[in-house]
This record gives C-alpha cells, structure tokens and sequence, in this order.
C-alpha cells in the first residue's frame, strides 16, 4: 500500500538535533469551540491510551502532538482534539507505521467527528470509521526506525526485543503489547491472505510470539500478552482455512503435542498450511496423553502422525516407536526444536521449518511436490 503524505501547510524546519519543528496549528474558532470542555492531565490521557507519561512528552517535543493551548511553565492539559490526534498516531503505530510517519499522519489526518469531550471524563469513545486509504500513513519496511533505534517496542515501558522484524512484525508487537486483540487480529489476518501462512509464521507470527517468550522468561511478565496473542492467532488461522479445498487424501495426517507439551501453535499453523493445500489432518492439540494418541492412531489409521516437542525434557523417543501399528502404513515424524536428532530411532524422520515439513507431508500422503529442505526447525 502506497499513499501521498502531506505535511501541514507550514514552515518545516528542524531543530538542531534533527527533529521536526513544525507544528499543526488549530485553528482560533476550533479553540473557542472547545474551550469549556474537559481537559485531561499527561497522566490521565497516557491511562487513556496504555502508554506511559514519558512517551507523551516525547510526541509533544519530538512532533508537536501535544496540547494545543500549552504554554511554557504550565502544566500540559489535553483537549479533545488533542487527544483524538494521540489515537491517530497510536492506531497508525498499531499498524505498523515508524512514530514519525504515524505523527505526519495524525497531524494531517482529518479528524473524526468529535463525540470525544464527554467521553474524556467518561466511557471511551466509540472507534471511528477508518480514513480513506490516501489519508493512511505510508508503512514501509525499513526507513526511520523507533525510537530505540530498533532494539525493541516500548510501549508503556515494556519492551519486546524484534531485531530485524519487518513492519508487520512490529504492528504486531505494538498491538500485543497494548492488549488490542481486534489490531492483532486484523494484522495477523492481513498478513496470511497476502503472504500465505508461512510466510506470515516465519515473519510475523513467529518472531512476536518468541518476543513474548524471551520477555516472560526473563522478566515474569506477559502471559496475558501470551494468551491473547496465541488466540488471535488461532482465529485467524481458523478463518482462513474456512474455505479449504476438499482433502485429497482419505486417511489423515494426525498433529498432537507430546505429554506435558503445552507449545501448541506450531502444529496448528502446519494443520493450517496443509489444509489450505488440500490435505487433510486431525489436531489433537497440546499434552496429549500417550493412551489418548494411542487410541487416535487406532481409531483414526492416519497415514501420518506428527508429535511435536517443544522443550527438550518433552521429546521422549520411545513413545514414537510405541505408537500402534495399523495394518496400513503410517508414517511417523518429530517435530519441534526438543527433538535431539541422533537420539531418534532410524525410522523416524524429523522435520525442518514449517513450509518444507508441509512439503515432505504432502508429498508423503498424496505423493505430489518435491521434498524441500529447512534450514531450521520451527
């Protein structure tokens, strides 16, 4: 998506450390307008909008998006114009936009209809119909970079490390980040029907869920930035395979976790790829008791299975060869970086990535595509 970005119709120069100086000047009978109503104090419109005081202060310097009737010594107090323009930038931000191209845009935007002054005080106002798409911001994929110079997404003080994360990558940590499920969803969802579900896996989905991975493990915190994440994944997983093809194959391919393997999203994005190819499966999802997979296998006769292990501790090698045997073949593969490869029996085949392990499955239970390598496990 490309768009034509306007800057206000005034001088635009810079300070002496590179920043913008320009800024969005109201016009007087837009102040007058909304001279009695609520004004909101920096802490309060940073509770507003999840982010911290800090980061307000830093617009307002670095942008101009502050309050428009601040003057020197006295303390910032936000306006309903003020802060429909700071939901502007932060819905662009949620998108994936750079903070400068998501400040051109709420300072050029048109604003939406001001019902905002009794909501300042009250219950959020309702969320504004989209801008035309020549009003978005312009999202590129490399160009200025956040403010940490790319070492992570901070939002409110919380940081999810994404080096190297292309522009939907970054929306995504920014929108789980905030707890906005319905912009992780529309990313996430946007991504897969442009790009396919690996790619958007390996590039969008992957690297944010790791993100808040690395960050609970290190810090305690996140594992309702976790949850909600793995859900709006799951969704949009579920809605894109709505319209797959018919299977080809009569006998399925079987995805189940190992016991006590809680990591299930990998085996649910492969069910996905390999729906939207036509081939059939059946998730059994995570912790899979080795009686309950038994008796799948029996009941089911797959011409697969594929026991993913995420942790090292989870991968058991002898619950592999322990599968019964149908009286057609069933092929059996691991899945995941537990796996330790020269501990597994021969006959077991481990696969590599999320778009070659689609490839081998089906090659192997409908003998079409060629066999193509990873070069690292999902």
């Amino acid at each position: 998506m490309s768009a034509v970005m306007t800057q206000p119709d005034t001088h635009h120069g810079v300070t002496a450390d590179g920043t913008p100086d320009y800024v969005a000047e109201p016009a007087a009978e837009e102040i007058a307008a909304h001279a009695g109503e609520p004004r909101l104090s920096v802490a309060a419109v940073a509770r507003r909008l999840g982010v911290a005081p800090a980061t307000l202060r830093t617009w307002d310097r670095r942008y101009g998006l502050g309050p428009s009737d601040h003057t020197s010594g006295r303390h910032r107090r936000y306006g309903p114009q003020d802060v429909a323009r700071l939901e502007l930038m932060q819905r662009a931000l949620l998108r994936g936009a750079s903070p400068a191209e998501a400040a051109r845009y709420a300072l050029t935007a048109p604003l939406p209809s001001l019902q905002v002054a009794t909501s300042l005080v009250g219950e959020p106002p309702q969320e504004a119909a989209a801008p035309p798409v020549s009003a978005e911001p312009l999202l590129l994929a490399g160009g200025e970079e956040d403010e940490q110079e790319g070492a992570g997404i901070r939002v409110g003080g919380r940081v999810l490390r994404l080096p190297g994360a292309g522009r939907r990558a970054r929306g995504l940590g920014r929108a789980a980040l905030a707890m906005d499920a319905a912009a992780a969803l529309r990313l996430i969802s946007d991504a897969i029907a442009e790009d396919g579900v690996v790619s958007t896996w390996d590039g969008v989905i992957r690297p944010v869920v790791c993100a808040v991975g690395e960050r609970w493990e290190h810090s305690g915190a996140g594992i309702a930035v976790g949850h909600m994440l793995d859900e709006c994944v799951v969704t949009a997983l579920s809605r894109a395979t709505a319209s797959a093809p018919p299977p080809r194959n009569p006998r399925p391919v079987l995805l189940a976790c190992m016991p006590d393997e809680q990591h299930s999203l990998p085996i649910k994005a492969l069910g996905a790829e390999l729906a939207l190819r036509g081939v059939g499966t059946l998730t059994l999802g995570a912790a899979v008791p080795p009686d309950a997979l038994a008796a799948a296998v029996r009941r089911t006769a797959p011409a697969a299975v594929v026991l993913w292990a995420h942790l090292p501790r989870n991968a058991n090698p002898d619950l592999l060869t322990a599968l019964p045997r149908p009286r057609q073949r069933v092929r059996v593969f691991a899945g995941g970086p537990g796996w330790e490869p020269v501990l597994l029996p021969s006959q077991i085949e481990l696969l590599y990535g999320l778009g070659s392990a689609a490839d081998r499955l089906e090659q192997t239970v409908v003998g079409v595509g060629g066999v193509a390598t990873g070069a690292a496990r999902s």
